[in-house]
């Protein structure tokens, strides 16, 4: 066991948390995020029995997010589901406020897909609130 790591973080997530450079990415994904087929090049973890706010506020305090691109990045909703309320988004934002001043963006539902298959990492929780899926930008830990 370690000092100051939080509980939730396992040995293989630190591990590719440790792993990951400037401007990898890992994606927080819900319990319905497509993770395997889109980790197919990448690595998958497995944090079943968690939800994404819990984790995300536990990586941001470890993990360096990217100064020089947007370092968070939601799925959109699709146009089919404009009318539907997202309340995770709310918990997400005051998260990254805790740890950031850097925006949440917003990417639409297909190029986020797209953009999850070229992670490093996907880490598919039991999440079950939907568009709980997020996007973390490494940065750079300066001293």
């Amino acid at each position: 066991m370690l000092r100051g790591i939080p509980s939730i973080i396992s040995p293989e997530l630190l591990k590719v948390l440790c792993e990951m450079g400037h401007g990898d990415e890992i994606v927080l994904a819900d319990g319905n995020f497509p993770g395997a087929s889109c980790a197919k090049n990448s690595i998958l973890l497995r944090a079943d029995g968690h939800g994404v706010p819990e984790l995300l506020d536990a990586i941001l305090s470890l993990f360096p997010l990217d100064e020089y691109a947007p370092p968070l990045a939601l799925m959109a909703k699709a146009e089919r589901d404009e009318a539907l309320e997202i309340p995770i988004w709310d918990e997400f934002r005051a998260i990254a406020a805790k740890h950031t001043a850097a925006p949440l963006e917003l990417i639409e539902r297909s190029a986020f897909y797209e953009r999850a298959k070229r992670a490093y990492a996907v880490l598919m929780t039991g999440e079950r609130a939907i568009y709980a899926n997020i996007i973390l930008k490494k940065g750079v830990v300066k001293s």
